[in-house]
């Protein structure tokens, strides 16, 4: 049995809330209904100023300051983040120092993170941290973890706030993974959470390259703070190519953009 028009509207917006963007045809299956039946029920969330509708789909219309938690947002996306997690570990060398923020696809690059020796490895990650110590105890890797203190954030399990802030200052790294809620043109890099966003931003300070992991659930999306512009970010790594219309600030910049297949 087909389901109505509202509730129809109801799980998108679910969906968007989740993942940040829906397809046409992902849910005309999911409702067994036409596509033409999904793109008059986008139209009508866009009339009602909820979303806005891109090719293919529709994105959230403004920023949101909710995000799930860290448990949920791991099953989403999973196997794009596990490809996007191995692509950004080959960017890592023998002897380099790195930061890695939080999220479920930095966690994917520490789950990567094998053959290297010498690294120094900054988290405030403790799903991070967790990983990195099991890796290091097996030989998958040598060298050490320093975890980045402060005050504790159980839904995303990490640690921020002033002290961590601090103790992130006194540190310089060769490159910075960091995870992000929202990738636009207009805002760059963007986020949920107040704590988790400085802490971005001071890792990217402390950073000689910013390297950004973002699945194609963030791009073109603006979350509730911004982090940094896309000025200052050296390579994106995601499970797609970038949208054409980026083409032009991706030259102007020396952004370089890696697909992960």
């Amino acid at each position: 049995m087909s389901i109505s028009s509202e509730e129809r509207k109801r799980v998108i917006m679910e969906q968007l809330k989740l993942e940040g963007q829906v397809k046409v045809p992902e849910l005309s299956l999911r409702f067994t209904v036409s596509e033409e039946t999904v793109r008059r029920d986008l139209v009508l969330l866009e009339r009602e100023g909820l979303v806005k509708r891109v090719y293919g789909g529709a994105v959230l219309t403004k920023p949101s300051n909710y995000e799930p938690p860290y448990l949920q947002r791991q099953i989403v996306k999973a196997e794009e983040k596990e490809r996007i997690g191995r692509a950004a570990a080959n960017l890592i060398k023998s002897g380099d120092t790195i930061a890695i923020d939080v999220g479920t696809t930095t966690l994917e690059l520490a789950k990567a993170i094998v053959g290297r020796e010498r690294l120094a490895i900054l988290t405030h990650s403790f799903a991070v941290a967790y990983h990195l110590m099991e890796s290091l105890n097996s030989g998958r890797f040598t060298g050490k973890i320093i975890v980045i203190g402060g005050e504790l954030n159980p839904d995303q399990q990490s640690m921020s706030g002033s002290l961590g802030e601090s103790m992130m200052s006194q540190f310089r790294v060769d490159k910075a993974f960091i995870s992000v809620g929202g990738i636009s043109l207009k805002r760059g890099m963007s986020d949920y959470d107040l704590g988790e966003t400085v802490i971005s931003r001071c890792m990217v300070a402390a950073a000689s390259q910013t390297i950004v992991l973002a699945d194609d659930s963030k791009l073109d999306k603006e979350a509730f703070m911004e982090i940094m512009p896309l000025q200052r970010v050296h390579v994106v790594v995601s499970n797609v190519a970038p949208p054409r219309e980026w083409a032009q600030m991706l030259r102007n910049n020396h952004l370089q953009w890696i697909e992960a297949k």
